[in-house]
């Protein structure tokens, strides 16, 4: 008795595969018909236009690019063209630049900062004074206390608002501000009386847009 014979039926190709190869067929078709008739008119086939994404990503890398530096090639770009490399770096020089000034009184730079806000505006909440100082409260609390305990500052509740505590500064902390009002860096800066008010303002407008693109809805 023979033995019939099976043979497996190959899989039928998905009717979107077919749809598919043929498009890319007479799209390749075209391309060649194109180039051949560009051959016999001697003019040059003209190269294909970038598509919407393309562009899209374009725009994309180049506001990329200028985001941090001022080359439109991240390729070029070198650490010294990232405008973020040059506030960081500077804001390190001021620190080492105010080291005497600071030594001199006793103080870090966030309690000296700290003393000439409320040297300014009086009795502030704790929040006011974070807000002021751009500081959460869980690190300025320890703040306060250090210049509490050295006598420059005073903590106590808002008799209008139990929940909230009011920080002011101490006479002594009032005389430590007044000595410290000679004490400047702009000769150290070298910009000019007409620069200084310029560049003060140029940064606190990109800090501030800075601060506007993390929380676009404040």
């Amino acid at each position: 008795m023979k033995t019939a014979r099976t043979s497996a039926a190959a899989p039928a190709e998905p009717a979107g595969r077919v749809k598919t190869a043929k498009a890319a067929s007479a799209a390749k078709t075209a391309t060649a018909a194109k180039a051949a008739g560009a051959a016999r008119t001697g003019k040059a086939a003209e190269p294909s236009k970038p598509g919407p994404r393309t562009a899209a990503a374009d725009r994309a890398a180049a506001a990329t690019a200028a985001a941090c530096g001022s080359s439109s090639d991240p390729a070029t770009q070198r650490l010294a063209d990232f405008l973020c490399f040059a506030v960081y770096s500077a804001n390190l020089a001021f620190g080492r630049a105010y080291r005497p000034i600071l030594d001199e009184l006793g103080l870090t730079y966030t309690q000296y900062i700290a003393i000439i806000v409320l040297w300014e505006s009086g009795s502030l909440t704790v929040s006011a004074l974070g807000e002021k100082l751009f500081l959460e409260s869980n690190t300025l609390t320890p703040i306060l206390k250090k210049l509490e305990a050295m006598g420059y500052l005073r903590r106590q509740r808002d008799p209008a608002d139990e929940r909230q505590v009011l920080v002011s500064l101490t006479d002594e902390g009032r005389r430590l501000r007044e000595n410290a009002l000679g004490k400047s860096l702009f000769d150290a800066t070298g910009l000019t009386a007409e620069e200084f008010p310029k560049l003060q303002k140029a940064v606190v407008a990109l800090r501030d847009n800075l601060i506007k693109s993390i929380h676009p809805d404040e």
